[in-house]
């Protein structure tokens, strides 16, 4: 069964970037900080990034996360999805438009214009469909940025997220959850190593 996965770094004080990230400057000020266990040796860390990306059948993110990773201190040929591990499953931008141009070709893109609905339900057709061909099960990634994740949970969209708390304190930046209702989650698993804890909710 396909799944919707949030997942996403965030400091210690809530934030999933720096102060001003915007396409020249990445993450944000100190933004990449928050993503030093994505390169890592720490086994633990290295097996959380390749399950992960293993387990992606579709990502989903909003237009402001793709400008930054589309954008010219974005994604390279050394690190994308999945940082060292490269990953290339379908990748569904939500937008209120198509950008005139994109950057990494390379890359399966496709753009909906029609709402956070409609993009779940595109990428869970593009996961099904890869499900289908690896013979495997494979999940909906929902990789941000901060309020695509909220929308999306408020909205009842997600099954389960997955925060990897980064050992740091921004001070600003972008928050994960602003305005969010109040819910308990079911947590899964817990896992510490020296760059990261990396935990796991069900959403009910």
């Amino acid at each position: 069964m396909t799944r919707v996965i949030a997942d996403i770094s965030l400091s210690l004080d809530g934030f999933v970037t720096g102060p001003d990230p915007d396409p020249d400057n990445g993450l944000g000020v100190g933004g990449e900080a928050l993503h030093t266990w994505a390169f890592s040796d720490d086994p633990d860390d290295r097996r959380i990034l390749r399950e992960a990306t293993a387990r992606s059948g579709a990502v989903i993110l909003g237009r402001r996360l793709f400008d930054v990773i589309d954008g010219p201190k974005g994604w390279n040929d050394d690190s994308g999805y999945g940082a060292r591990e490269v990953g290339k499953p379908a990748f569904i931008v939500v937008t209120n438009s198509p950008p005139p141009s994109v950057r990494l070709t390379d890359l399966d893109w496709t753009f909906v214009t029609t709402g956070l609905p409609d993009a779940v339900a595109a990428a869970r057709e593009r996961a099904e469909a890869a499900s289908a061909q690896s013979g495997q099960d494979l999940d909906v990634v929902l990789m941000g940025g901060g309020a695509t994740i909220g929308s999306a949970i408020d909205a009842g969209l997600v099954d389960a997220l997955t925060l990897h708390l980064a050992p740091v304190v921004l001070g600003a930046g972008t928050p994960l959850f602003t305005a969010a209702a109040p819910r308990t989650l079911v947590q899964r698993s817990v896992t510490s190593t020296s760059t990261a804890t990396h935990l796991t909710y069900d959403i009910p």
